[in-house]
């Protein structure tokens, strides 16, 4: 393999844990920066969706611009962006400017999260094999770091705006050291003369929207793990505080591991594979989970939940990029963007079915998202080539 495309790899890891390194230093933050700011709890849940629809935003906007200019130009720029705005939720002194912070905040993470993602799928298409579940990976390591840099900061006594102006100035710093390792866009073949020209803006293909959709389902059912698995156990199964929060990290870990894992069976069984088998999987664990009334199996099933659902987005937002070379910043920002949607509706969603069914019951919604996703598997199976499409090996 040559050396330039191993740096571009190791690149793009960087990004993505450096997006999960911010993020995750904003969110270790929040208690902090809510008592300071003197807001309760609903209001910091209606400034969190400004949060989101910024991230919802930035994600549309970015994807044709890393089409038109490369995403090794704007791969950079948006790391770079989150980096700057990642301080100022720790400098803001009211519920106005923090609102405008997490805005700004949303959009710049958007960004950078279409973009990267673009960039390793052109990463992958020149590996001719698959490497993007690795990439999603090193993103919760970057949430791990971020853990223990917070917890870290906070003992010692550092104010959030001392911390998060720390992590702005390193972010900065690693964007533009990484910045010129990354692939140079490929150049589209050229326009055959005797062809029509094309007019209008370009749609996206149908397509791209039923793995938009899939998408959607496969991160509700994270954002359902994400917000409920620790209640799960609290509240249903009446565990101590400590073994509660161990259903998270079970989940967590087992997704962790799994997507360092992914790649070698996509490379092995295929994409369609690894979707199908896996989406399976999960639903057996989440229902194992709200069926048992035992804490080790159900920890068991929320573990087994994460490792199913490892492997399933990487392989949507893979299919994505691959579907059309010319227009894979746009399509990943599609599917990225009703995924993020999903992760945000977890709780939205779960929340109120608990007034009509207990929580354990509204946890097979979730399994029923999963079963579609398993017998929908076959849309992420490599298209024929056609000019402008690039169509991804499977290896072995």
């Amino acid at each position: 393999m040559e050396r330039h495309l191993r740096a571009a790899r190791l690149a793009t890891f960087t990004y993505f844990v450096l997006n999960g390194f911010l993020m995750g230093m904003w969110i270790v933050h929040i208690p902090t920066i809510e008592q300071r700011v003197g807001i309760g709890h609903a209001t910091l849940g209606w400034l969190l969706l400004l949060l989101g629809a910024g991230a919802f935003g930035g994600m549309q906007a970015v994807g044709p611009l890393a089409d038109r200019f490369g995403a090794r130009t704007v791969v950079p720029l948006s790391a770079a962006l989150c980096s700057a705005t990642v301080a100022l939720p720790g400098l803001t002194g009211n519920v106005w400017t923090l609102g405008a912070a997490l805005l700004a905040l949303g959009v710049s993470n958007g960004c950078l999260d279409v973009s990267m993602n673009a960039h390793a799928v052109q990463v992958e298409h020149a590996y001719r094999r698959p490497v993007m579940s690795a990439f999603h990976a090193t993103f919760s390591i970057g949430g791990v770091f971020a853990a223990l840099v917070g917890a870290g900061t906070l003992g010692w006594g550092w104010s959030p705006a001392t911390t998060l102006s720390a992590v702005a100035a390193l972010g900065l710093a690693v964007s533009l050291l990484a910045a010129p390792l990354l692939l140079a866009s490929e150049r589209p073949p050229a326009p055959d003369p005797a062809a029509p020209a094309a007019t209008g803006r370009r749609r996206t293909p149908r397509h791209i929207w039923m793995l938009a959709v899939l998408a959607l389902m496969i991160m509700l059912c994270e954002g359902v793990a994400n917000d409920w698995s620790t209640l799960h156990l609290r509240r249903v199964l009446d565990a101590p505080p400590a073994t509660a929060a161990l259903a998270y990290g079970a989940f967590a870990t087992a997704m962790t591991v799994g997507r360092l894992l992914a790649d070698r069976f996509a490379a092995r069984y295929g994409p369609t594979a690894i979707l199908r088998y896996g989406a399976s999987v999960a639903a057996l664990g989440l229902a194992a989970a709200a069926l048992s009334d035992w804490i080790p199996l159900a920890l068991a099933g929320w573990a087994v939940f994460g490792a199913g659902l490892s492997g399933c987005v990487p392989q949507l937002f893979s299919a994505a990029g691959h579907a059309d070379q010319d227009a894979a910043g746009a399509n990943v920002s599609r599917v990225a963007g009703l995924g993020y949607l999903g992760m945000l509706a977890g709780p939205a969603v779960i929340g109120p079915l608990t007034r009509f069914v207990p929580l354990d019951v509204t946890f097979f919604l979730p399994v029923a998202f999963c079963v579609v996703a398993a017998c929908s598997a076959g849309i992420v199976r490599p298209r024929p080539h056609v000019p402008g499409r690039v169509e991804l090996e499977t290896v072995g």
